[in-house]
């Protein structure tokens, strides 16, 4: 685990020049032991140190760190909403009921305003998701923004390991609130893969697919995932927070760590591209996750399925889902339905999956 004064070495290291032990020890007030020390644990967060006697230390891929006035300036050019630190955002709107009094839906009233963003950055903790779960049980959350540049206990779905590295990967989660229960929201988390596609489009990033029911991907490597975890009553109102997960820049040797085929920004935009710049990366994906949430809260998923089927990986593919008793359910991806459910076509027969945890490969 790197400790604060370890970040602090990071950021004098970050603009990939050689420091010596000496300047950094003075930079930092340690001993040069100490320093050689403290560098030793950047490995751990994926961060490759090259040490040459008479010149010092060197990262040798300088990572990115973000800075929240870039971010929350960026925020502002997307055209968000940016509360000030400790500001509170107002409630969402309360469900409205149709003129027969059925088919509850939640649509903002004429005085609804969306919650400014309340964006936070951290070097380091144990996942942004849990921290935002823990916060929600003492205050209201919705509109809070946090990301880390390091997560000690990253998750992903069905309780795996997300593996990011620090300065070169976008970790962050997004808390919400909503009227309406966990039926209401169980395509979530595919509109918000939409969400996150659409924000790499306008970055530049094109080819971007989505892998039902979290994943995003490029050419059949993951690039991305999305966990949404939620608190509140069956029928609402629910505490929602959106985790979002993105390589932007993974090391050689961090991608051979992860246990699956996986990729990065870097090798999307290809050889001769610009520099990443996360902080407008982080704003864009969180601006579009946030109207999304917006949007969602309308009238659910429905409006987002049919892009989200144009944007499927393996829509009209054969496919092999396994369940969560190991048994495996061949067929081919016929969409989603209304509510995010995997429609699966195994000739005139139709058969419909939540996400749950049921994993989804290539037949």
């Amino acid at each position: 685990m790197l400790t604060p004064i370890g970040f602090s070495l990071l950021r004098q290291l970050s603009d990939g020049a050689f420091h010596s032990g000496e300047d950094l020890a003075a930079k930092v007030g340690l001993t040069r032991a100490r320093v050689s020390q403290v560098l030793k644990q950047a490995e751990t967060a994926g961060l490759a140190l090259e040490r040459i006697r008479g010149r010092g230390y060197r990262l040798v891929a300088a990572p990115d760190f973000l800075d929240a006035n870039e971010v929350r300036k960026a925020l502002v050019e997307f055209g968000a909403k940016v509360a000030k630190p400790g500001a509170i955002t107002p409630k969402p709107a309360p469900i409205v009921e149709d003129d027969l009094g059925i088919n509850a839906v939640e649509r903002p009233t004429g005085d609804y305003t969306p919650p400014a963003l309340q964006v936070e950055l951290v070097d380091q903790l144990d996942s942004t998701s849990t921290e935002l779960l823990r916060r929600s049980q003492r205050r209201d959350i919705h509109g809070a923004v946090l990301a880390a540049e390091w997560q000690t206990a990253g998750r992903g779905r069905r309780g795996r390991t997300w593996t990011a590295v620090a300065g070169g990967s976008l970790t962050f989660s997004l808390g919400w609130r909503f009227e309406q229960g966990a039926g209401f929201l169980a395509g979530l988390s595919l509109a918000i893969g939409v969400a996150v596609a659409r924000a790499l489009e306008k970055e530049g990033y094109d080819g971007v697919e989505l892998k039902w029911p979290n994943d995003l991907i490029y050419r059949h490597h993951k690039l991305g995932g999305v966990l949404v975890e939620l608190n509140g009553d069956a029928l609402g109102p629910s505490t929602v927070v959106v985790g979002v997960g993105l390589n932007v820049r993974l090391p050689r040797e961090a991608k051979k760590d992860i246990a699956q085929a996986v990729t990065d920004l870097g090798a999307v935009a290809g050889r001769g591209a610009p520099p990443i710049d996360r902080n407008r990366l982080f704003a864009r994906v969180a601006n579009e996750v946030a109207n999304t949430l917006e949007r969602y809260a309308v009238g659910g998923f429905a409006a987002f399925a049919p892009e989200w089927q144009q944007r499927h990986a393996y829509q009209g593919k054969p496919v092999k889902l396994i369940l969560p008793d190991g048994a495996a359910v061949k067929g081919t991806v016929a969409g989603v339905d209304a509510s995010g459910a995997l429609v699966l076509a195994d000739g005139p027969r139709r058969s419909r999956f939540l996400s749950g945890e049921i994993s989804l490969r290539r037949a």
